[in-house]
C-alpha cells in the first residue's frame, strides 16, 4: 500500500473508516513527512505533534468502540496561523501577536474537529496576511515546493506549500483577494474561495470585522483533488452562528444549462501565452464534455476591482495603521504604501457610494450568471511570480497587481471561485479560474472534476 502522507483525504477517510489503517498511522506518516519536507519548505510554522497523536487515537478508539465518527476522521489537516485554534498563537505573521494566545476555537476550526479531522500543524502566511507572497518577521518566508525561485502564493502561502508536498491532504485557507485561490494556482493544487456565508467565520481574538472584512473575507480549503475540496467544505460549512453572515444553503444546487462564459482576458487584460494556452485546453475540455462553451463579455471586472481595494484599504486604515507601525514589517510596509497610491482616502460620502455600487456590481452578476451558470477566466494573467516580485519596485508591484485582476474583483459581490491546477510550463504550475453564482460551488466543482480528472500526486 502506497505511504499514507501520498493518499488523498476521501482515500484515507475511506481507509480509516473501514479500519484498513488507522489514524495514527496515517497522522504519523504526514508527521514524518512534515519532518522531511518542511525543513526546506517553512509551510508549517507550528507543528503539533503531540495534540495530533493524541487526536488520532481518540478516531481509533471511537472506530473501535462502534461509535459514529465524522466524514474527516483521521485525515490529518493544516490550519492558517491567522484563524483561532485553541491553545495556539494566532500570529497572522506578526511578531507583535506572538504571545496572542486563542482560548477559543474559531468556526471553521471547531467544524473541521468535529468532522475528525486531524490538525497536525498551522501554517504560514505573510504579515497581515496582506500579500500574494508569504514571508515575515516572525516565522520567515515559505518556499514553493515546485520551484523556490517562485511564489508559493499568499496568503495562504503555507497551505499551498503543504498541500502540494504531502503535508496534509487538506490545507484551511482564507480569501480577501485570492489568497485560497492563488496559492493554489502557484503550488500546482487546487483551492476554492466559497461564497460569503458559506463558511462561518469569526476570531474572538480579533472582534468582529469592519465592513470590508464582513463582505469579502471567506476561509475555505485547499487539496490535491477535487472530491477533497468537496469533503473540506461540507465539513468546513457546517452550522455556527458565531458568524451573523452564515447561511443554511444547501450544498447541492438546482440543475442549471451546462454553459460556460469564455472569458480569455478579462477587461482587456494582458494575459500571458502559457495562461491562455491553459485556458483554450480547459475551454476545449469542458466542450468534449458537454458543456456549451462561449465568449462572451461579462459584467466589469475592473470596478469591481478598484472597489474592492478602495474597500479593502479603507477597512486597514481605518484599524491597522497602528499594528503596522508596531510591527515595522519592510514588506508590509512597502505594500501598504504601494496600495495607498493606488487607492486615495475614503470619507464617509465615498464609503457610501462604494457600498451601493456592490449592490449594483452584484445584480449585473449574479443575473449574468443566471444565463451562464459558470465563468471560465484566468487566475492571474501571468504564470507565478518570482519570489517577492511586488517589493521589488513600484513598477513590479503595479504588475503583479494587475495581473491579479480576476482573484481581487470577485469577492467584492461575495462570489465563490475555484482555481484547478492544469499542469506546468517547465517548472510553473499553471490552471484556470472557474466563477459560478452565489451558493454554486456544486458548480464549480463539478466542472473542476472534468477539468482535473484525477488527484494529483503529491511532490516526491
Amino acid at each position: 500500500m502506497p505511504a499514507p502522507w501520498t493518499l488523498t483525504a476521501t482515500e484515507l477517510a475511506a481507509r480509516i473508516a473501514r479500519r484498513q489503517i488507522s489514524a495514527r498511522e496515517a497522522t504519523a506518516s504526514v508527521l514524518a513527512r512534515m519532518e522531511q519536507v518542511n525543513p526546506a519548505l517553512n509551510a508549517v510554522v507550528q507543528r503539533m505533534d503531540a495534540q495530533a497523536l493524541a487526536a488520532a487515537d481518540a478516531v481509533d478508539m471511537a472506530l473501535a468502540q462502534g461509535r459514529a465518527v465524522g466524514p474527516l476522521a483521521g485525515v490529518p489537516v493544516t490550519i492558517k496561523v491567522n484563524v483561532d485554534q485553541v491553545g495556539e498563537v494566532t500570529s497572522n505573521g506578526l511578531r507583535t501577536q506572538a504571545g496572542l494566545i486563542a482560548a477559543e476555537d474559531s468556526p471553521v476550526v471547531a467544524n473541521l474537529r468535529r468532522a475528525g479531522a486531524v490538525i497536525v500543524g498551522r501554517t504560514n502566511t505573510p504579515a497581515f496576511s496582506l500579500r500574494w507572497f508569504t514571508r515575515n518577521g516572525l516565522h520567515g518566508a515559505t518556499k514553493n515546493p515546485h520551484d523556490p525561485g517562485l511564489t508559493p502564493g499568499g496568503s495562504s502561502g503555507g497551505a499551498g506549500a503543504a498541500v502540494a508536498a504531502g503535508i496534509g491532504p487538506i490545507g484551511h485557507g482564507t480569501d480577501i483577494a485570492g489568497s485560497i485561490r492563488y496559492p493554489a494556482y502557484a503550488c500546482g493544487v487546487h483551492g476554492l474561495r466559497p461564497s460569503l456565508g458559506r463558511v462561518p467565520s469569526f476570531n474572538p481574538t480579533g472582534g468582529d470585522r469592519l465592513i470590508g472584512g464582513q463582505l469579502m473575507a471567506v476561509g475555505g480549503p485547499l487539496a490535491r483533488s477535487i472530491p477533497d475540496l468537496r469533503l473540506a467544505l461540507a465539513a468546513m460549512a457546517a452550522p455556527d452562528l458565531r458568524d451573523p453572515w452564515w447561511q443554511a444553503m444547501p450544498l447541492q444546487g438546482a440543475a442549471v444549462p451546462a454553459r460556460v462564459a469564455y472569458v480569455e482576458a478579462p477587461d482587456g487584460m494582458a494575459v500571458a501565452a502559457p495562461v491562455r494556452d491553459a485556458l483554450r485546453a480547459a475551454a476545449a475540455r469542458l466542450a468534449d464534455a458537454g458543456y456549451q462553451v462561449e465568449a462572451v463579455n461579462p459584467p466589469p471586472l475592473r470596478e469591481a476591482m478598484a472597489l474592492q481595494l478602495r474597500l479593502w484599504l479603507a477597512e486597514f486604515r481605518h484599524a491597522g495603521l497602528a499594528g503596522l507601525r508596531a510591527e515595522a514589517d519592510p514588506d508590509a510596509d512597502f505594500v501598504y504604501a504601494q496600495m495607498a497610491r493606488h487607492c486615495p482616502e475614503m470619507d464617509l460620502h465615498g464609503l457610501m457610494d462604494t457600498l451601493q455600487q456592490r449592490a449594483r456590481l452584484t445584480r449585473l452578476w449574479r443575473s449574468f450568471l443566471a444565463d451562464w451558470p459558470l465563468v471560465l477566466c484566468p487566475v492571474s494573467g501571468e504564470l507565478p511570480f518570482a519570489d517577492h516580485r511586488d517589493v521589488a519596485s513600484e513598477a513590479d508591484f503595479d504588475a503583479v497587481l494587475e495581473a491579479q485582476l480576476p482573484l481581487i474583483a470577485t469577492p467584492f459581490m461575495g462570489l465563490p471561485g475555484l482555481t484547478v491546477t492544469t499542469g506546468k510550463v517547465g517548472r510553473s504550475p499553471v490552471g484556470v479560474q472557474l466563477i459560478a453564482d452565489q451558493f454554486r460551488e456544486d458548480l464549480l466543482l463539478a466542472a473542476g472534476e472534468v477539468l482535473a480528472r484525477a488527484p494529483i500526486a503529491a511532490l516526491a
